[in-house]
């Protein structure tokens, strides 16, 4: 099983001091965070694309390219690119090029977003929300599969035998659909026999199960037999449980209940972040075995073939931040890859 990590490139403030650091230093943090996921033996780290202040990454790709000359192993993929309020065309470009740039470990993780800002930002109609991701993950697929296309939709102009340069290091860029939990995104990418990235993030692990078992049978169905499925939720790592409790709940508070904010959720409260770190619980913030029992939990539960641990939620101290992905790779990882458990 592969296993990674994800970020959103926070930039809140911390939430003891109430200081938020530089753009610029945030991007150089994680920087590092990524060239240590690759020199820890990491497999994949995925970033994700937001129009907010309170991220630093609008555009997945330009800080990839700057990470594939800066690693050697680790495959690089979003997390996802809001593919419904961009150009199709433009994204396989600049992940052919991330994927020339590093020798072939560029992916794609398409979603439609759980944040709205860049539809407006780029001149699109929330109403189309679903319409505008089939149509261009449609494309997307089209230009992946040919170097000259011909095709004609309803949200952008079309392409008439028209070459799309540069292509990429691999013969095809592996694509992923990221998905929070709707049956229909998994029926869809069932159909399109594609790997299904699922954001467990609350709740009980145990409740994706149906949707889990919709998307393998929809496959079969469909003739594609079985494909990867990947898993992604908060986490974060440290020497024992209460330490990891105690450093990640400010942050993981403070963005959390900002959010609710806008979203009409209460503010997350301590009770509620201990109940998700319980046995039963979406969060893997604890010591090394607490994660590593939670993640073979997960593999055995849903046949994963990629787990990614989103490390850290609003923006967690550098220094904490490098020493769980440390933990995840030197002390988490090797248990995980010998366990052997088989895929259901």
């Amino acid at each position: 099983m592969e296993l990674g990590i994800s970020s959103f490139a926070e930039l809140t403030p911390d939430p003891v001091t109430g200081k938020t650091i530089s753009r610029h230093q945030r991007m150089m943090d994680l920087m590092e965070e990524i060239e240590l996921a690759d020199q820890s033996g990491l497999d994949v780290y995925a970033l994700g694309e937001h129009h907010r202040p309170d991220f630093i990454v609008s555009s997945p790709a330009v800080v990839l390219a700057a990470a594939a000359v800066k690693t050697k192993r680790i495959k690089l993929s979003s997390a996802v690119t809001v593919l419904s309020s961009d150009d199709p065309v433009r994204v396989f470009q600049d992940f052919a090029t991330v994927d020339l740039l590093s020798g072939g470990r560029a992916e794609i993780m398409a979603g439609r977003g759980s944040f709205i800002e860049s539809f407006p930002l780029f001149g699109y109609n929330l109403e189309d929300y679903d319409a505008l991701f089939s149509e261009k993950l449609g494309l997307l697929l089209k230009l992946n599969e040919s170097e000259k296309i011909s095709w004609n939709g309803k949200f952008r102009p079309p392409i008439r035998e028209l070459g799309v340069y540069p292509r990429p290091f691999q013969s095809k860029l592996p694509i992923w659909v990221a998905v929070g939990g709707t049956p229909e995104s998994v029926i869809r990418a069932a159909i399109l026999g594609l790997p299904l990235a699922l954001a467990i993030i609350g709740g009980n692990p145990t409740h994706f199960q149906p949707l889990v078992g919709l998307y393998r049978e929809t496959a079969s169905s469909a003739g594609h037999g079985r494909l990867p499925l990947a898993v992604h939720s908060h986490g974060y790592i440290s020497k024992d449980s209460q330490q990891a409790a105690d450093e990640f709940f400010p942050s993981y508070s403070y963005a959390m209940s900002n959010i609710g904010k806008e979203r009409g959720w209460p503010p997350t409260t301590r009770a509620q972040f201990e109940a998700g770190r319980s046995r039963q619980g979406a969060l893997l913030v604890g010591s090394p075995q607490q994660v590593i029992d939670k993640i073979l939990f997960e593999k055995e539960l849903f046949g994963l073939d990629r787990f990614l641990l989103h490390v850290s939620v609003g923006t967690m101290p550098h220094a904490l931040v490098m020493h769980s992905i440390e933990l995840f790779a030197k002390e988490v990882a090797p248990v995980i890859r010998k366990a052997g458990v088989k895929a259901l």
